[in-house]
């Protein structure tokens, strides 16, 4: 699963410590999610959809390899 945290963290100037802390998990959390070593769980996507006011779509998307 690819992701576009760093992305929407840079717009909203969150620092991996700053979405952690809104979405009640730990900086490495993030920092797993970001270097791809982390697949959340759905609630936790749609928390961090949420976050940055936008859909988990916008955020997370699949790769042609997560369908196999």
């Amino acid at each position: 699963m690819q992701n576009n945290l760093k992305v929407w963290r840079a717009k909203y100037s969150y620092t991996q410590q700053d979405l952690a802390d809104k979405i009640q998990v730990s900086r490495q959390t993030i920092n797993a999610m970001e270097k791809g070593k982390y697949v959340p769980s759905t609630v936790l996507a749609l928390k961090i959809a949420n976050v940055f006011d936008t859909t988990v779509l916008d955020v997370f998307s699949l790769e042609t390899s997560d369908w196999t």
